[in-house]
């Protein structure tokens, strides 16, 4: 099928003739046009926008441990006060996804309006965390507005990247899911050094103001590729194209059709990854909001505390790229699978190292804590299209990433009542075993629609739908 003569497009790029093709499975293909031809520039900037962006929001999640005794002290918060705050922000941040999701695909909302959006709420939920005593006030300020902000800047970012790198996502994925991590360095060291009641409200409103400006400049730029799109130097029908492209797809093979969300469902693969991602990021979210805490109450002084939560963050973002990549290489399934498990040893690690007292072994343990409570996030967030399909990623992704609303109860509030139950070592023991059935469950993925056998054949053509 060929479209129109070519016309411009928004952005003043050129629309190119484009043709679709059809494989053995029925899914259809919109070849011909370049990035340039939609975008006017390389693609490569739907990869840097969105990872900047990310950088920008990872303060919330990833510093916010190292601010609770200030923020404690400051505004009269008992240490489950400030922990629900954290587990409400993250119940917003993960529940957003599915309705921005269903919104962008109704064309109710653009990936740009999202983002401006996102970044207007986002320095009101840090302005309420800087200026409301009140903690119900503080938890719809900082945990509702603040997590709908944070969470629609997160999922446009993700799906964009899915969206414009159909054959070669893993990476791509990653690299910007780690923004989400390491982003936060200079604030964990900020919050540990330089942050007290002297000086909260002037850090937290520049923190804010900082998120606006960064977020609201990027979203200029945000733009979703059509339906169905595929890369022109690429062949769908035989995978065509440079080698490392050939080799990702051979590995990781595109869904055999465009999922809705009730289909995607219905395969029961959908709500397996469900359960294994609110299983994972419980686990992650647990270790992100108590290792400063139970390295303070092992005996470890504060340059260790704040050390080993910056590498945590550091590895929790480096880990995603990495394992961005090797899953173009292993394949996700496999990937993920050895993501968690890592987890799962670094929180019964932790416990050895406390036992021991000895800090760098608790260093080498929050290393392995922050590769693997990082490194799963772009794995399931690369999985999903390659099950389900582009065309409705942003709305079954939201789906598979509201799983973390659950997570961020039992990860962060429960997980105090646990520690207060049982001390960090039967909390950071559970946590371990979580991971392990978390694990369990991933072994269970396998790609709707797509037998084993199929997977070494190469689809053949089929005329045009």
């Amino acid at each position: 099928m060929t479209a129109d003569p070519i016309t411009t497009n928004e952005s003043g790029a050129a629309n190119r003739p484009y043709r679709e093709v059809t494989d053995a499975h029925g899914r259809v293909y919109r070849v011909g046009e370049t990035d340039r031809d939609i975008l006017g520039h390389s693609r490569k900037i739907m990869i840097y926008l969105p990872w900047i962006a990310m950088m920008a929001i990872s303060v919330f999640e990833y510093a916010y441990g190292s601010a609770e005794d200030t923020l404690s002290s400051a505004h009269g918060w008992t240490q489950s006060n400030t922990f629900w705050i954290l587990s409400i922000w993250v119940f917003f941040q993960a529940g957003i996804a599915f309705p921005a999701g269903w919104m962008r695909e109704k064309g109710i909302l653009t990936a740009r309006r999202a983002m401006f959006i996102g970044s207007v709420l986002c320095v009101i939920g840090f302005l309420a965390l800087s200026h409301l005593s009140n903690v119900w006030l503080a938890i719809v300020g900082f945990g509702v507005i603040g997590g709908v902000g944070a969470g629609l800047v997160y999922a446009t970012c993700i799906n964009m990247v899915g969206k414009w790198f159909p054959e070669r996502r893993g990476a791509r994925t990653g690299f910007v899911n780690g923004g989400f991590a390491y982003g936060s360095l200079p604030f964990i060291f900020i919050f540990n050094y330089a942050f007290d009641t002297g000086n909260y409200h002037r850090v937290l409103d520049l923190i804010g103001c900082y998120i606006l400006v960064v977020v609201f400049g990027c979203a200029f730029f945000f733009k979703d590729p059509p339906q169905n799109w595929w890369p022109a130097d690429i062949d769908p029908l035989t995978y065509g194209g440079n080698d490392k492209s050939a080799t990702t797809l051979a590995k990781n093979p595109p869904a055999v059709k465009q999922f809705t969300p009730k289909e995607a469902i219905r395969t029961g693969m959908l709500p397996l990854m469900w359960l294994s991602i609110v299983l994972t990021a419980g686990v992650s979210i647990f270790g992100i909001s108590f290792q400063v805490d139970f390295a303070k109450d092992v005996g470890f002084g504060p340059l260790v505390a704040a050390s080993s939560m910056g590498i945590m963050a550091v590895i929790n973002g480096i880990g995603r790229a990495v394992v961005g990549w090797l899953s173009d290489l292993w394949g996700r399934k496999l990937t993920l699978v050895f993501v968690i498990l890592i987890l799962g040893l670094a929180q019964f690690g932790v416990i050895w190292a406390g036992h021991l007292r000895s800090e760098w072994l608790f260093l080498f343990f929050a290393f392995l804590s922050g590769f693997g409570g990082g490194a799963f996030y772009p794995m399931f967030a690369a999985l999903t299209p390659d099950y389900f399909g582009e065309n409705f990623n942003a709305t079954n992704y939201g789906l598979v990433y509201s799983g973390k609303l659950v997570s961020g109860l039992f990860g962060g509030g429960l997980g105090s009542m646990v520690v207060a139950a049982w001390g960090y070592n039967g909390a950071y023991a559970l946590a371990g075993g979580i991971s392990m059935v978390a694990a369990a469950i991933a072994l269970l993925l396998r790609q709707p629609g797509r037998g084993d056998r199929e997977l070494t054949k190469a689809p053949q053509p089929q005329p045009a739908a």
